[in-house]
């Protein structure tokens, strides 16, 4: 089971190397942020959520990629 994941920026790419040669036989996993931009292209309100409770809990990892290159996400609970 994977506990942790880290998420490299696409400017980083040796670092994304460097990480998933280091962490073979670690139990984390290393994956490239493929994330290209905004996603809402309508100035119009999303329609009504009709589900009862998230299903993902969302964490902003932006700044970490534009500061330092990459962030960690924690996967358990």
């Amino acid at each position: 089971m994977v506990d942790l994941l880290f998420v490299v920026a696409r400017t980083e790419p040796r670092q994304y190397l460097y990480l998933k040669h280091c962490g073979a036989d670690e139990p984390w996993e290393v994956l490239l942020d493929r994330r290209t931009g905004e996603r809402r292209r309508s100035l119009r309100p999303p329609p009504i959520e009709r589900r009862r409770m998230e299903r993902r809990r969302h964490r902003d990892i932006t700044q970490e990629l534009q500061s330092s290159g990459w962030a960690l996400v924690s996967l358990v609970a």
